[in-house]
């Protein structure tokens, strides 16, 4: 039975399940570039070039090994832009009798593919994604009847079905997690190492031309483009960041500093998001750091955390909730998203830095996502559809199934609860004690109201008033509503005033704004 195996361009893995049982002699690969997956969303120039390069070193890897690949380049004029057309072309010219793929991330495109045995009159075989630690049918296994999915309980799972930093029946340590050593501030004196990055090759510089070109309106620099492209490059980074980064990621993975997009962050979401790095050699990797004695126990345990725990999690999420999921909106936020955002032109020093980070490396880490972009999204009561659009758009790491969760969830509390058991929302002073970027900024964190007040400051309050009936009675924000019950009148009356001064001034023509913004939505 000839055999036609679809690899999509987040399923880089010689590991693919649709793989299995490939017969060389018979079978044939193929890759496509799609144009609808480089315009659904504005993508990053840099995430563009990162998986296009990355799936043309895939296929000459293939192809090296003796496989039998047909790729269709984005630039080819024959290419028709759709999974489905270049599918339904590939069976005309290879006549099998069968076509197999790996269940796709997103849901979209598993629609899609439900299509795909009617519409070609063969069989269409959907494997399951086996590079993940936990299938959808155990997450939704481990949920029924579950009246709340704490991630916590989850990890936990996790933790015992892998053995990963488990000693007998318990943690190593004493405890499962070590979250509160790992809120440390970046202290004067301490430097982050240099990051292992990598220079174009022939391929990649040919990808850089095509998308500088083709895309030019995107979001992003393309200048200084870094990601490895390779399986044996991402491996190279992921042992980089194990000996220079890892150590202490732990103490201030949840710092942020001025010109420094990194820190001591891990970099390899991209990699793993795309199948070039598989999730347990990635944990096993920080484990041997700390079994062997060169990483500390916060670190080690923080960083598996967010691959075991939450990376697994999110996804089960993910298909479990979906469709519904991404339609909700819990505290019926319905503000455009704000010019700034694309631009970067704001007094606001932790945003400008955010976004610059964004627009240079097409990579922030997870605090200036939650608690500065994310943070303000919330306050802001931004649209969910707009601020998850633009996440997934900016990131090199963001597919649907990782970045709506995250954002929807966990960012925004769109999902009312569902993921996260209160809301991300913070004043000004969190950012101040989290990172350096206050003293440089036009406004000051200590100033609650008036003339060089944070906007972050009425913003927080002001949505803890909008938004009482829907969170009032939630016991992890009974502090700060007890706070808000100490305020005069007249105090409130003030907040609500100059919050309503930021929210209206968001609508008002941006420096320099083009003519036409990116279309979030293709």
């Amino acid at each position: 039975m000839k055999t036609l195996v679809l690899i999509l361009g987040d399923q880089l893995s010689r590991d693919l399940s649709a793989l299995d049982g490939f017969d060389p002699q018979r079978d044939v690969v193929l890759m496509v570039e799609v144009a609808e997956e480089t315009t659904y969303v504005p993508h990053h120039k840099q995430k563009i070039a990162f998986i296009l390069s990355a799936m043309r070193h895939f296929a000459r890897e293939l192809r090296e090994e003796g496989l039998s690949v047909d790729y269709v380049a984005l630039d080819d004029p024959a290419n028709t832009g759709s999974f489905s057309s270049e599918l339904a072309r590939a069976v005309s010219r290879h006549g099998p009798d069968r076509v197999i793929v790996t269940e796709p991330g997103e849901w979209r495109v598993r629609r899609m593919m439900d299509d795909w045995a009617r519409d070609l009159g063969l069989p269409v075989e959907i494997r399951d994604d086996d590079r993940f630690l936990c299938s959808r049918a155990e997450f939704a296994a481990w949920a029924d009847g579950r009246k709340s999915y704490r991630m916590e309980f989850f990890y936990r799972e996790m933790r015992r079905r892998t053995g990963l930093l488990m000693e007998e029946d318990g943690p190593v340590g004493g405890q499962w997690n070590f979250d509160a050593e790992n809120r440390k501030r970046l202290p004067a004196g301490i430097t982050p190492p240099r990051r292992l990055r990598f220079a174009p090759d022939a391929v990649t510089a040919d990808v850089i031309d095509l998308v500088a070109t083709r895309f030019a309106g995107h979001f992003g620099d393309l200048d200084g483009f870094g990601w490895a492209v390779t399986r044996e490059d991402a491996l190279k980074a992921l042992a980089h960041f194990v000996e220079a980064a890892l150590p202490r990621f732990g103490d201030y993975q949840d710092a942020m500093a001025e010109g420094e997009g990194f820190l001591f962050h891990a970099l390899v979401s991209p990699y793993l998001n795309i199948g070039l790095l598989l999730p347990r050699e990635v944990c096993v990797a920080a484990e041997t750091a700390y079994r062997g004695g060169k990483a500390p126990l916060n670190a080690v345990e923080g960083f598996i955390r967010q691959i075991l725990g939450w990376r697994e999690y999110v996804r089960g999420i993910y298909w479990l909730e979906m469709p519904a999921y991404a339609q909700t909106n819990a505290l019926e936020a319905d503000r455009p998203l704000p010019w700034f955002y694309w631009s970067g032109e704001t007094d606001m020093n932790c945003l400008a830095n955010a976004i610059a980070d964004t627009n240079r490396n097409a990579y922030a880490h997870h605090i200036q996502r939650l608690m500065v972009t994310g943070n303000f999204a919330l306050l802001a009561g931004i649209r969910p559809s707009e601020i998850e659009a633009w996440y997934l758009a900016v990131y090199a790491d963001a597919f649907e199934w990782v970045e709506l969760p995250n954002t929807h969830g966990m960012a925004i509390f769109a999902d009312g609860g569902l993921l996260g058991s209160k809301p991300y929302a913070a004043s000004g002073a969190y950012i101040d004690r989290m990172s350096d970027y206050c003293g440089s900024c036009a406004y000051d964190p200590k100033i609650k109201t008036g003339k060089g007040a944070c906007p972050f400051n009425p913003l927080y309050w002001d949505f803890l008033i909008r938004n009482r009936d829907r969170l009032g009675n939630n016991p992890r924000m009974a502090m700060p509503y007890k706070n808000l019950d100490r305020m005069t009148p007249a105090h409130v009356e003030t907040i609500r005033r100059e919050a309503a001064v930021i929210l209206d001034g968001l609508d008002a023509p941006a420096r320099a704004r083009p003519a036409k913004q990116p279309d979030l939505f293709g």
